[in-house]
């Protein structure tokens, strides 16, 4: 029998680049007042730009609600961004 990955639910909402709602967050990598970085089912999400706020947080949910002046928001395949991972936890703890 063949097992065929299921499509993992994502969601992005994104209002007048203010207030945002992600579904299908599995963590939340960093955060700061310009950039978010979530693991999401679709691949790692990072959002920049300036006096950013996670709101709330439900990871049994995987949602995550953010505000502040969205710049940016680019996604990146999981595992080209492990190796890119490390280098950010450097840079943290330098």
């Amino acid at each position: 029998m063949e097992t065929v990955a299921a499509q993992k639910n994502h969601k992005l909402i994104l209002n007048n680049r203010k207030a945002g709602l992600v579904t299908g967050v599995l963590d939340v990598l960093s955060f700061n007042l310009n950039e978010i970085l979530l693991e999401t089912e679709q691949g790692m999400l990072m959002v920049r730009g300036t006096d950013l706020h996670v709101n709330r947080v439900n990871l049994e949910k995987g949602e995550i609600d953010l505000s502040g002046n969205i710049d940016s928001i680019s996604y990146s395949d999981i595992h080209s961004t492990a190796k890119q991972a490390g280098s950010l936890f450097e840079k943290l703890f330098r």
